[in-house]
């Protein structure tokens, strides 16, 4: 049997599922991205030129970006020996990760990406079982 792959991804996690002889596995991947980092403890300061302890907004999307290269390094590391790659999810992550597995030359094993909102695990391993199982 083939090794098929399901992977509901946002920013802010993965969750994959993956159906091969073995039988069927789900990981979660974190990737630890905070969208918009602000003060700390997001506690809004009294104290005049605070604004000069923020970051500049473009070293803060540096970060960001760089933050989420490395999440998407270990989520294709995990879904790298699929057949078959169904993505879905709610935002842009699932076409950034698309043009990251195209780069990588693994662009042909996408069947198919979807948008959908958010769900459970169990949600999403039955929406993969019934999307390769048609």
């Amino acid at each position: 049997m083939r090794t098929i792959v399901g992977l509901w991804i946002d920013h802010r996690k993965a969750v994959i599922t993956v159906v091969s002889d073995k039988g069927e596995e789900t990981k979660v991947i974190e990737s630890n991205v905070e969208k918009q980092p602000g003060r700390s403890a997001g506690i809004r300061s009294t104290t005049p030129y605070e604004s000069q302890k923020v970051p500049a907004d473009d070293s803060r999307e540096q970060e960001f970006t760089g933050h989420l290269q490395g999440y998407y390094d270990e989520v294709i590391a995990a879904i790298r020996d699929a057949d078959s790659i169904l993505i879905f999810g709610p935002g842009e992550a699932k076409g950034e990760l698309r043009k990251r597995l195209e780069r990588d030359k693994l662009g042909g094993r996408i069947v198919a990406m979807e948008t959908v909102d958010k769900m459970t695990d169990h949600q999403i391993a039955a929406k993969v079982r019934e999307y390769f199982h048609r």
